[in-house]
């Protein structure tokens, strides 16, 4: 996909500034509670880094008086391995014991690694990108709902201007009564046509409305009855038609989302699991540089 396409998509982006907002939260929350964790563990490396500079110092005074006392001990009884460790061998692998005993991860090309901290976010990924995928479906699912509902609310109007001949009602257009929020009440749809029926005076035989205005014509023709004895009332044939152009409508809607959704879906999937992925590595990156 290209992301120029969505630029001008109000939807998309406001998906993904929510996206991009929690998870930039996320890793705020988690980079305030590892303070406290790199901390106990700057301290405790400290503490043994320190042990082992004294323990070597105390090394070299023994050896030093040990030279001056001439015993018959001499240097070379101690093993050459001993004598060979530097201070800053003893260092490094006291400092790898104490991040590895703190439950860090230790890479075999560095002395101290953020091994907390890379293995926090080793186990965020995975869950980061099955949340990127839930709030893609999610988004989808509203995107899908949203062209449908517009859908629907079109299809509604076409069919009431195609069946019942008239552009507008008294109360204003049908665009401006019938909308996403509106096209499927079928109560509302009925009185507001049966108030124009009313005030067209449709059902009165001497009004010259009755026989000659398309819309009177055709609400009286539906009310012819069947059978003999057997008629019905303007309210009732309206809201029936009605009741079947609603029908209609619902199943353009349904396609419309269902097609919507099935497109907008893989699109937001793709750019969520980008965001953590470009997340992860700059988070990633910053771990290593700090080594």
């Amino acid at each position: 996909y290209a992301p120029a396409t969505y630029d001008d998509d109000p939807q998309m982006k406001e998906v993904m500034q929510q996206f991009e907002d929690r998870t930039s939260q996320r890793f705020h929350e988690y980079d305030e509670r590892m303070k406290t964790t790199r901390q106990k563990c700057k301290d405790k490396c400290d503490k043994e880094i320190q042990k082992i500079v004294l323990k070597d110092k105390i090394d070299k005074e023994l050896t030093e008086k040990f030279v001056t006392l001439q015993t018959d001990i001499q240097n070379d009884a101690i093993p050459t391995c001993v004598c060979e460790k530097s201070l800053a061998d003893k260092v490094e692998k006291n400092y790898m014991k104490c991040t590895q005993n703190l439950g860090g991860i230790v890479a075999p090309s560095s002395g101290v690694l953020a091994g907390i901290a890379e293995g926090a976010l080793y186990a965020w990924k995975p869950k980061a990108l099955e949340a990127a995928i839930a709030a893609a479906k999610e988004a989808g699912a509203a995107m899908g709902k949203a062209a449908g509902d517009a859908a629907g609310a079109t299809e509604v109007i076409k069919l009431i201007k195609l069946k019942f001949h008239i552009e507008e009602l008294s109360i204003g257009s049908l665009d401006s009564i019938i909308n996403t929020n509106t096209y499927t009440n079928v109560s509302f749809i009925s009185r507001s046509i049966h108030s124009e029926y009313s005030r067209l005076g449709c059902g009165n035989i001497k009004s010259l409305s009755f026989g000659n205005n398309p819309f009177c014509k055709f609400v009286n023709d539906g009310m012819v009855a069947k059978k003999v004895g057997w008629g019905g009332s303007a309210n009732e044939f309206i809201e029936t038609t009605v009741k079947t152009v609603v029908s209609d409508a619902n199943g353009v809607a349904e396609a419309k989302a269902t097609e919507m959704t099935a497109t907008k879906t893989p699109v937001l999937e793709a750019r969520n699991i980008a965001a953590v992925n470009t997340t992860y590595a700059g988070y990633h990156t910053t771990i290593i540089a700090s080594i």
